[in-house]
């Protein structure tokens, strides 16, 4: 094998470029007019990121639809094969934008709904209750909620789950206000009357 070997001297680079006249002082007058200065341009590392669109949740990194920008090995070597994220485009970043909107249109038409159930219950008025009574104003047993449940079901034709329903213990005969939650932000408040047959 033939070896090539590259000297300072035979360089065109450190031909090109020599010291100026001017910088020379008399240390280095002794050097000759080719003297050359070796120029080394750092440059930092391109940081190699990808902007993603999470398909699902990943742990420790975001929720589903969730923009992220995330370097590139991991995106290729673990988010693409798993198929839990994919790179923006802006054909997908509409797409988002149009799924944000119907589901803002959907969570407000389920408010809406919860609202206007909310004013029925409040203006039906007390829902009876009926218990076998005891000494005073004790009663055999106690309301629960599927107790309330049954009678809104029978008054009013709604099917309501008893685990929105928020009761007090209620042990004796007399008036108590129940609460219904029907949307996270809506609360109706009943009123039950117990008495005793």
């Amino acid at each position: 094998m033939a070896s090539t070997s590259l000297s300072w001297a035979s360089s065109s680079f450190l031909q090109n470029h020599t010291l100026p006249k001017n910088i020379i002082n008399s240390d280095t007058a002794k050097l000759s007019d080719r003297t050359s200065i070796l120029t080394v341009i750092a440059q930092k590392k391109a940081k190699k990121v990808r902007k993603i669109i999470l398909k699902e949740d990943v742990n420790l990194l975001g929720k589903k639809g969730q923009l992220l920008d995330v370097k590139a090995g991991y995106f290729r070597n673990y988010l693409l094969p798993m198929g839990m994220a994919q790179i923006v485009t802006p054909g997908l970043i509409k797409e988002m934008k149009l799924e944000d909107d119907r589901i803002e249109a959907e969570k407000k038409r389920v408010k809406d709904e919860a609202l206007q159930l909310a004013q029925i219950f409040e203006t039906v008025g007390a829902f009876k209750v009926k218990r076998k009574g005891g000494k005073g104003k004790q009663i055999f047993g106690s309301v629960t909620a599927q107790d309330l449940v049954d009678i809104i079901k029978a008054q009013l034709q709604r099917d309501v789950d008893k685990r929105i329903v928020s009761l007090p213990e209620i042990r004796e005969t007399g008036e108590y206000i129940a609460e219904l939650k029907l949307h996270p932000d809506v609360t109706a408040r009943v009123r039950v009357t117990v008495f005793a047959n």
